[in-house]
């Protein structure tokens, strides 16, 4: 389609491929009957995709309610991740970082959308999504052995507790699962009596992934 658009608008773009800027007026595009044929299937993939996402997500909404209509999630901006960033900056190694983002993630999973199915099936039971607040209940920092908070990089997927290796993504919702009443921090005594149940259940689904797909999402 871009090779289309290029050869029937050789006007609209500098020496250099990028578009032209025409100022306050809005760039006019010719469009040939193949980019036209193009742009309806491509319309039309784009429609079958978001028909198969959102039968899933009532699928994956149904199975969560089933295990209980007790749902506690992060209060998440997924407007504010899907921009890119603004501020150029380097890595150790002296490469410029990418300014994308999660844009392209969240557009393919769409995880607001699932959370609203969640939120609509869990008001048939008069109940609703619970919102921790993520500026004080930070779970992907917590290390409820001894109470401390330790930044992690987001490539940083797994945990050493005490000498435990816990997957970071697992180990957050644990902590979610015992936050306190405030919302704001964890309940060290549920944390407690519920590990061994946890690391038990964590080891088997850690098994289980690893037989099937290398998930590099949570570094498997």
């Amino acid at each position: 389609m871009d090779r289309s658009r290029r050869a029937t608008n050789p006007d609209n773009y500098n020496e250099n491929g990028t578009v032209k800027k025409q100022g306050n007026k809005k760039v006019r595009w010719n469009k040939s009957n193949h980019y036209i044929r193009y742009q309806n299937e491509l319309r039309e993939s784009y429609r079958k995709q978001a028909d198969i996402r959102k039968y899933q997500h009532e699928c994956l909404a149904n199975y969560i309610i089933s295990l209980g209509n007790k749902v506690y999630v992060e209060k998440m901006n997924f407007a504010g991740l899907q921009k890119r960033a603004k501020n150029t900056e380097k890595n150790d190694k002296g490469k410029y970082r990418k300014k994308k983002r999660f844009g392209k993630s969240l557009a393919n999973k769409a995880p607001s959308m699932l959370l609203t199915i969640i939120n609509r099936k869990l008001g048939y039971f008069g109940e609703k999504l619970t919102e921790i607040n993520t500026s004080e209940a930070k779970a992907s920092q917590f290390n409820h052995f001894d109470g401390t908070y330790t930044k992690k990089t987001l490539s940083q997927r797994w945990n050493d507790l005490n000498g435990i290796k816990i997957q970071r993504d697992m180990y957050s919702a644990f902590l979610i699962m015992n936050i306190s009443d405030d919302l704001k921090s964890f309940d060290i005594d549920k944390c407690n009596d519920r590990f061994e149940n946890f690391y038990r259940l964590h080891n088997l689904e850690v098994d289980r992934l690893t037989g099937r797909n290398n998930l590099s999402s949570i570094a498997i």
